[in-house]
């Protein structure tokens, strides 16, 4: 049985997979995850069966369930999902909030295209901002750069594109307008350092992390 995901599975998927990592070779009971969840032992046993319906998990008898290389792969994108969000949340938005609750609550709407472009606007995180991994679970990067917006610290060597847009504020920002970076300046990136428009620079890590340019 196909189809799908919905909100609800998608968060037992989530306790499902930190089970998982936490052991892989134990069956996860019932009771361990009707206790992460909240709900009653019914309720946590309704909702095994249907995953494992949809082929996510494979029932033990008498052990509880374990996790199946399909249920693994849609946990993975569910918490990549999540982890994304907190990082948006954090670098690109400033978000002063419960980050993690922010982030659990906008997953649920990412479409595959979406958390792609998310992704290579942020740079391709590995981590969120708290250190947590990033899963890497089938997770495809474009090696197709024509006309899309990238940090610069995504940007490869060689390719030539324009500032399109700087998340930078205050004197940060009038520094560095005056070293003629700033919207509509053509850059290159060659090797540790950029060309912006034929002068050369080289930028921090952080920095190279909120100038975005649109590649040729």
């Amino acid at each position: 049985m196909t189809g799908p995901i919905q909100e609800d599975q998608e968060m037992y998927l989530k306790i499902l997979f930190e089970f998982h990592l936490g052991d892989p070779d134990s069956p996860i009971r019932t009771s361990q995850v009707a206790e992460a969840m909240e709900v009653s032992g019914a309720s946590a046993s309704e909702m095994l069966k249907r995953l494992g319906s949809k082929g996510f998990v494979d029932h033990i008898p008498y052990k509880g369930v374990t996790m199946t290389e399909r249920g693994i792969e849609a946990a993975s994108r569910v918490k990549r999902r999540e982890g994304l969000m907190e990082v948006f949340l954090v670098k690109m938005l400033d978000y002063q909030g419960d980050v993690h609750d922010a982030a659990c609550k906008l997953e649920h709407a990412l479409t595959d295209e979406l958390e792609h472009t998310i992704d290579r606007l942020l740079g391709y995180p590995e981590t969120t901002s708290d250190g947590t991994p990033i899963p890497q679970v089938k997770r495809h990067i474009t090696a197709i750069f024509s006309r899309v917006l990238l940090p610069l610290r995504s940007l490869p060597e060689g390719v030539a594109g324009t500032i399109e847009l700087l998340v930078i504020d205050g004197v940060e920002a009038r520094t560095l307008s005056d070293l003629g970076i700033k919207p509509g300046a053509r850059i290159t990136r060659l090797q540790d350092r950029f060309e912006i428009d034929g002068v050369e620079a080289q930028l921090s890590e952080a920095l190279q992390g909120r100038i975005l340019a649109r590649t040729d």
